[in-house]
């Protein structure tokens, strides 16, 4: 007889940076939900236009924003939850918290995608740096009691390497998030996918992808599918987006960055890249650290 199922218990909230956990705890899901997971930059966009087009087949024009995916958790759009209960498609929400802050259902399909740190915090960077005074000002004004959240130092290696040492301030730790989800790498409704696959091999990743949340393809509708995923593509539908235009210089333009990878190459030394290879073994399993470096996964 097969063992039952050890479903994640939610283990304490999590109110930082623009997220709160608490809005979770009494959402109502529903059997056929999804929720992309991810830290922050780390292939979220891209994961929710590829859900959508997947559910939507295809649809011309469809972009993945708060109206279509709203982030549940969200400080800065408490409009969400409201969004999210009033649709009536098969929904798929978005989260940046970590498992242990999260409340889990059963009933859900979940996908958690990885991505290398200093990839992430590459793109990080760049969305920190843009958010507008206003932005920053209103974020800040939900921790009166906590020291001012500044901009980030415009030297990336010194900023980087301050992450870092901070365990990823001012937003949620880095670490221990991916650790998280990737220890709940074997539970049946969750699926972990990795950026540079997804750069790699992306038709055979979404193909996966599509298997574990049911959905079948449609073969005249799958070139639409795979054009309307391309970064150009969603980056011509996020230049007008209002809502990121009220949090960010250049608004959806600078929200979808540019999507590649290694750009830290000619910026790190060698002994930066040494620290951060050292940090990521302090603290992740060998297999987790290697699946975040490379996107394999153990047998």
């Amino acid at each position: 007889m097969d063992s039952p199922i050890e479903w994640p218990v939610k283990q304490r909230e999590l109110i930082k940076w623009v997220t709160d956990s608490r809005v979770w705890n009494d959402f109502v899901m529903r059997d056929d939900d999804i929720v992309i997971c991810t830290w922050s930059k780390s292939g979220t966009t891209w994961t929710q236009q590829i859900v959508g087009q997947l559910i939507f087949g295809g649809r011309p024009g469809l972009y993945h924003g708060a109206e279509a995916s709203p982030w549940i958790d969200f400080r800065l759009r408490p409009e969400a939850r409201a969004i999210a209960d009033a649709q009536t498609h098969r929904r798929f929400l978005k989260t940046h918290l970590p498992l242990d802050a999260l409340s889990y259902s059963p009933k859900a399909k979940y996908i958690y995608i990885g991505r290398d740190g200093r990839d992430v915090f590459w793109s990080w960077h760049k969305h920190w740096s843009s958010f507008k005074p206003e932005a920053l000002a209103h974020i800040n004004s939900f921790y009166p009691d906590q020291p001012t959240i500044p901009y980030p130092d415009p030297d990336i290696r010194r900023a980087f390497l301050d992450w870092l040492d901070s365990d990823a301030y001012p937003n949620w730790p880095f670490w221990s998030h991916v650790q998280g989800w990737f220890d709940a790498r074997r539970l049946p409704n969750l699926h972990l996918l990795h950026f540079a696959n997804l750069k790699a091999d992306f038709e055979n990743e979404v193909r996966r992808l599509a298997g574990f949340l049911d959905i079948a393809i449609a073969p005249e509708t799958w070139p639409k599918i795979v054009e309307q995923c391309s970064f150009d593509y969603v980056r011509g539908l996020a230049a007008p987006d209002p809502t990121q235009a009220v949090f960010l210089v250049g608004g959806g333009a600078t929200f979808i960055n540019k999507g590649t990878n290694g750009r830290w190459r000619d910026v790190l030394t060698e002994a930066d890249v040494a620290r951060y290879l050292a940090e990521a073994a302090r603290h992740l399993t060998p297999d987790c650290a290697r699946w975040l470096a490379t996107g394999e996964l153990p047998a």
